[in-house]
């Protein structure tokens, strides 16, 4: 519902300060909980303290379902009011979403993911001697960042890789923030398409891979095309923003690089902060079902409220010094992977890959460093997760 306010709120705000790349903008952690204007007139909330954040993802009295929900940044009302495509359980909520969950969830469990760290290892060390033949100076994000999850994760789900190019170029049309709806349409469209026509080999043809255990289940075809789209764009680009991305903030900050390669048994922690300091997909949305108070506040039934993961991972109430990169940090608790029901199933893929490309590429290359200007490395600030769009570096 679109409420007449007489006073000007703020719009969700977007716009990073210059000086540090990393930060996200200031004023999104104005209050923990605000009232906030939406493009299309909507007037709903920004929840960007770390309780408050938790509570709206963990709540049931909240709402994922696509059609309820408005966009924060494009200004359309919700999804045009269309419940969420087949297959895609970020837009659904129980019982649908749990049957999905359910089938999915022993497929991502942190040992499975483990038993994949020979082949993530040997994917990255593959990479990581081919961008060394290359030689210096060298675009990290194209030669290392992006094709070593991108292989990972076509490895896991059964998809050719020799597709990846196309598989690319229509993720990022769907993750672009102003993209034209039109361009959008045919991006899902192609990549829909392709998976049902995989998911339709697999069925004729199984191979030891995830798609091909999902054809055993009850999923029908629709649903596991649409699944299958869903876990390709989820994953192809985040894991390759935090490596990028990741790197980029190491190499800017030389105090912590230098921590990193004085212990790199902690590398865990290590990825653990990296994940809470940079927070690549910064936000979520959901719609309050029925009158909720929080924070003092009441949030009444059909009102939209955007959750920033990113303001709620530098709260100052959850964390100490929190705008700063710390790789000894001891306070956990970050909500980079999202929480509650609809928390990333990828998170345990991704934690292996992130740990095993960070360890590699600072042990193969000792004086890997920017071969730019930090303030000269070009941003992805128009699309949904963010990230570099490239990462030139040198070494000796």
């Amino acid at each position: 519902m679109t409420v007449e306010h007489q006073d000007p709120l703020p719009k969700l705000p977007m716009e990073r300060a210059g000086g540090c790349p990393f930060d996200p903008p200031a004023d999104l952690r104005m209050a923990p909980l605000r009232r906030m204007i939406y493009p299309d007139g909507h007037v709903g909330w920004l929840a960007s303290g770390h309780a408050a954040v938790r509570t709206v993802l963990s709540d049931p009295r909240f709402s994922s379902r696509h059609e309820l929900v408005r966009d924060a940044v494009s200004g359309s009302e919700g999804h045009e009011g269309k419940p969420a495509p087949v297959g895609d359980m970020t837009g659904i909520d129980p019982p649908e979403h749990t049957r999905f969950r359910r089938l999915l969830v022993g497929k991502f469990t942190a040992r499975r993911m483990q038993q994949l760290s020979d082949r993530v290892e040997q994917i990255t060390h593959d990479h990581l001697e081919a961008m060394e033949k290359h030689g210096a100076p060298a675009d990290l994000w194209t030669l290392f960042a992006q094709p070593v999850p991108a292989l990972v994760l076509c490895e896991l789900l059964g998809v050719p890789y020799d597709d990846y190019d196309d598989f690319q170029k229509y993720t990022e049309v769907l993750l672009t923030q102003d993209g034209r709806p039109e361009e959008v349409g045919q991006a899902f469209m192609w990549l829909h398409r392709y998976m049902k026509q995989l998911v339709l080999a697999k069925r004729a043809v199984p191979t030891e891979d995830v798609l091909s255990d999902l054809t055993e289940t009850d999923l029908t075809d629709s649903e596991l095309a649409g699944l299958s789209v869903l876990l390709l764009v989820a994953g192809l680009d985040t894991t390759a923003s935090m490596i990028g991305l990741g790197t980029f903030a190491l190499l800017a900050n030389p105090d912590q690089l230098a921590a990193v390669r004085a212990d790199p048994s902690r590398m865990d922690e290590v990825v653990e902060e990296l994940l809470r300091y940079l927070t690549v997909a910064p936000r979520a949305v959901r719609a309050a079902l029925e009158d909720v108070e929080l924070e003092g506040q009441l949030i009444k039934a059909g009102e939209s409220v955007t959750v920033s993961l990113e303001a709620a991972n530098r709260d100052p109430l959850k964390f100490a010094d929190p705008d700063v990169l710390n790789v000894l940090r001891q306070d956990g608790g970050h909500v980079a992977f999202g929480h509650g029901i609809h928390q990333c199933l990828g998170q345990q893929l991704a934690r292996v890959e992130l740990r095993v490309a960070f360890t590699a590429l600072l042990e193969r290359f000792p004086t890997l460093r920017l071969a730019v200007p930090a303030d000269e490395v070009p941003l992805r600030a128009n699309m949904s997760v963010f990230g570099v769009r490239a990462l030139p570096v040198a070494w000796d």
